[in-house]
């Protein structure tokens, strides 16, 4: 079981591993609940309301869970020889002084998790992470037949894994549209959480396309369904039976499950699964850029009518975006129709996208809405998110004081911009700092002050402030009201 735990003051993502299928299914209620009230002798009676029952999950898990699998796996891991000797080294660390005396060592690594057949001939879906560093890995059956299986691929990045068994005739699930699924829709899970086999859980639709703040490639299914370390890999299924995700994530204070679970959409994990089987690897789409939520204040430094959108706060140099004539400050409103309303939302499109593929960008540029269009990139992984010397800067209260940067300066940072000197008032408390460079302000470049000191007489209660620090962009929104 992979389990991360979190510190008591906030959430953290909890990986799940385990889990098998489910036999004991919930008995569905049948019939309907009607209300009406008493209305006065003037007036008609009042309409009865009809209250939706859950399907039959019974018939369900009796149909389905022959198709859900318990797999187990082992292998190793390395850990320092003080660690895995010492019985209280998981308390308390290594002891004081022994640090670089203790060599690392392998030692047995034991998990289980589950996965569903997707082909007759053996082919399994489940979590990338349930089978990570596995040198076996075991499939069990409902009728408890076993078998070793061969792990054909897995891709981190989205957290899915293809595995196969030699064995023919095998029952298989349904897929079902993601599309179609609806938030407030029944679900079911079938797992074997904390090692309790055939264990089926319901619950209905909370959110859909969820972005996770350690996870953007993926548009979480977010569902109340319990899910606990037992359950990944196993699948989602919608009230006809249907698979529509695979159970993969949890946020908990405890590493339990507090009513908050994540599944992957059925329709990206089988992207993933039919690039393994063709090519036993998986290649993502890229973009090229480097984007930031819109908040309130920078929706109003950009006049944009609402915060949304992903806001590109860098463009890689020679990548798809740069091609296309994306420019940092641009704000991405539609990938191909498709509106995008956080930055991750533009993250999972790509993940959705394959290499080579063109798409068109809905983008907002000072003021006013422009359309372009991107040949996607075919590397690894995208990169998501996120005057005189020392004149002041006082109009509006922005309160900084900058200066052109030096050639070294400029050679050493890779930007063109002014080197900020020094911070207070309303850029201080927004979090600009001494030594960043200002790359430019409500989308416009500046290379001296008579620029900034141009852009703020035109700018309203709030600028926002393209900040490079080290190497990351930002930016910054700074009110100035």
């Amino acid at each position: 079981m992979k389990t991360t735990q979190m510190k008591p003051s906030r959430l953290v993502l909890a990986l799940l591993a385990a889990g098998a299928i489910g036999g004991a299914g919930a008995t569905a209620l049948t019939g309907s609940v009607s209300m009406a009230a008493e209305a006065p002798a003037a007036t008609a009676a009042a309409q009865p309301i009809s209250a939706s029952v859950p399907p039959n999950f019974a018939q369900i898990t009796r149909e389905s869970g022959p198709a859900v699998v318990n797999i187990s796996v082992s292998g190793t891991r390395k850990v320092s020889a003080a660690e895995s000797d010492d019985p209280f080294a998981q308390f308390f660390g290594q002891v004081p002084g022994a640090r670089g005396r203790a060599p690392a060592r392998e030692v047995p690594m034991r998990g289980e998790g589950s996965g569903f057949i997707v082909s007759s001939d053996g082919i399994i879906l489940t979590n990338a992470h349930v089978v990570q560093d596995a040198k076996e890995v075991t499939v069990k059956m409902t009728d408890r037949r076993e078998y070793k299986a061969k792990v054909l691929g897995a891709d981190p990045q989205t957290d899915v894994a293809v595995i196969k068994i030699e064995a023919k005739n095998l029952p298989v699930i349904k897929v079902g549209d993601v599309n179609k699924l609806q938030v407030g829709e029944w679900v079911l899970a079938i797992g074997s959480p904390y090692g309790l086999e055939n264990t089926a859980t319901a619950g209905i639709v909370s959110a859909k396309g969820r972005s996770l703040p350690d996870d953007t490639s993926v548009p979480f299914i977010q569902t109340d369904v319990a899910v606990n370390p037992g359950n990944s890999g196993g699948p989602l299924f919608n009230d006809r039976g249907e698979v529509v995700g695979i159970n993969s994530q949890i946020y908990s204070r405890t590493g339990g499950f507090q009513g908050l679970s994540f599944s992957i959409p059925i329709d990206l994990a089988y992207k993933i699964k039919d690039q393994i089987l063709e090519h036993g690897k998986v290649q993502h789409a890229r973009l090229g850029v480097t984007v930031q939520e819109v908040n309130q204040d920078l929706a109003d430094s950009f006049k944009l009518d609402s915060p949304s959108g992903a806001l590109v706060s860098s463009v890689e140099k020679g990548s798809a975006a740069e091609k296309a004539g994306l420019q940092p400050g641009d704000v991405v409103r539609k990938i191909d129709g498709k509106t995008i309303v956080s930055s991750g939302d533009l993250a999972s499109t790509i993940t959705m996208a394959a290499p080579g593929e063109k798409i068109k960008l809905d983008v907002w540029r000072n003021g006013g809405q422009k359309e372009m269009v991107a040949t996607l990139g075919g590397v690894p992984k995208d990169k998501t998110q996120a005057s005189a010397d020392g004149q002041e800067v006082q109009r509006g209260q922005l309160g900084l004081a900058l200066r052109p940067l030096s050639p070294q300066e400029q050679q050493e940072s890779g930007a063109e911009g002014l080197l900020i000197e020094r911070s207070a008032g309303p850029a201080a408390k927004a979090g600009i700092q001494p030594g960043d460079v200002l790359l430019s302000l409500n989308g416009v470049p500046v290379h001296n002050v008579g620029q900034v000191k141009a852009e703020l007489s035109k700018a309203g209660k709030t600028v926002a402030l393209l900040v490079q620090r080290g190497e990351d962009k930002i930016f910054v929104p700074v009110q100035i009201g």
